[in-house]
């Protein structure tokens, strides 16, 4: 059955990520530093995201990259350029690891690695950039204290700051720096939207306006302990302090089908849509199979249930920008954007 175009009336941007082609096949460079390509000697990333407008009744307007450090400045250039000849507007989700930012000693490096991209987002005016850079994916403990937490904090207000300043972001095409937690098990200190909040409260307080914002996963508010009216009331206090940035429309657990959300999605998304600041929403899945994720079937086997029910995982991004788009509309129909 073909859908007729569906009319994106609600003023927030809808966005793709390229994570439910997969981290290897798609988003991880090579040894030299070269993105996934196709057969053709396509970018990847490129072609999947190409395959989704093409079946999509609904507008995209917005793409995710994943964006290592050890990919060559060149193929980030190239790539960018391919995703704004299809029409979309790209924005970077800085990957960063084999340090700790936590940890002062590592200061520098994770300097190094995040100025890697600020450069690159810079050098291809890019108004978004985005980041997990508060902590090592699946490493390290808990903090013992109270006192560790709040060292941790500092020290990545710190390493944020020095980043700001020195890839010189201040009066930028940069205009906002979103920072997202990670669920406990990935993360092992900054797990829920309330641990994540006073790292972003410090570093707008440096530099005086709010720049510094969360980029909030509803999949990860789900894992993360904290219900979802107890995230709802967070998310006011945010939207309050213009502290909210994009949305991911990810389900909890499974990361898959919107449909296994068990109402995650649609609450969290209409809290961030009644602050009145909500600025975007993407759709992100990761495939249920995904070599690399295999430590999170080890934490929780939920995340390895495929839920796409005989659909290729475009077909399922692509239901995922229907069902988005309706409750954006719905919740502009009933004033609530």
């Amino acid at each position: 059955m073909t859908i007729a175009p569906i009319e994106n009336t609600s003023g927030v941007k809808l966005g793709i990520l390229g994570t439910h082609l997969g981290f290897l096949e798609a988003l991880v460079p090579d040894e030299n530093g070269r993105l996934p390509r196709n057969a053709d000697g396509e970018f990847v990333i490129a072609a999947g995201a190409r395959e989704i407008l093409e079946l999509s009744p609904v507008k995209v307007d917005l793409i995710q990259i994943s964006s290592f450090g050890t990919t060559l400045p060149e193929e980030k250039d190239a790539l960018i350029a391919a995703v704004k000849d299809l029409g979309l507007e790209p924005q970077l989700v800085m990957m960063v690891g084999g340090f700790n930012p936590m940890n002062p000693a590592d200061e520098d490096e994770a300097l190094a690695q995040l100025l890697v991209n600020l450069n690159a987002a810079l050098r291809n005016n890019i108004t978004q950039v985005n980041s997990t850079s508060i902590e090592t994916w699946m490493e390290g403990a808990p903090p013992a204290n109270d006192e560790e937490f709040q060292a941790r904090v500092a020290q990545n207000i710190k390493l944020h700051l020095r980043a700001y300043r020195e890839a010189g972001l201040e009066n930028s095409c940069i205009e906002n720096w979103n920072i997202e937690f990670l669920r406990p098990g990935e993360f092992q200190t900054f797990t829920s939207l309330a641990k994540l909040r006073p790292i972003l409260t410090g570093l707008n307080e440096e530099i005086g306006k709010p720049f510094f914002k969360a980029l909030i996963d509803a999949a990860h508010c789900g894992d993360s302990g904290l219900n979802i009216p107890e995230n709802e009331a967070i998310i006011a206090a945010m939207g309050e302090a213009d502290e909210i940035g994009p949305f991911h429309c990810s389900v909890p657990t499974t990361r898959g089908c919107l449909s296994s959300d068990d109402g995650w999605v649609g609450a969290l998304l209409t809290a961030n849509a009644i602050t009145g600041k909500l600025p975007s929403a993407f759709v992100e899945l990761f495939r249920h199979d995904d070599p690399v994720l295999e430590p999170l079937r080890k934490l929780d086997p939920g995340h390895g249930i495929d839920t796409t029910l005989g659909r290729t995982y475009t077909e399922v991004m692509v239901d995922g920008l229907i069902e988005t788009v309706r409750r954006l509309n719905n919740l502009k129909n009933r004033g609530m954007l």
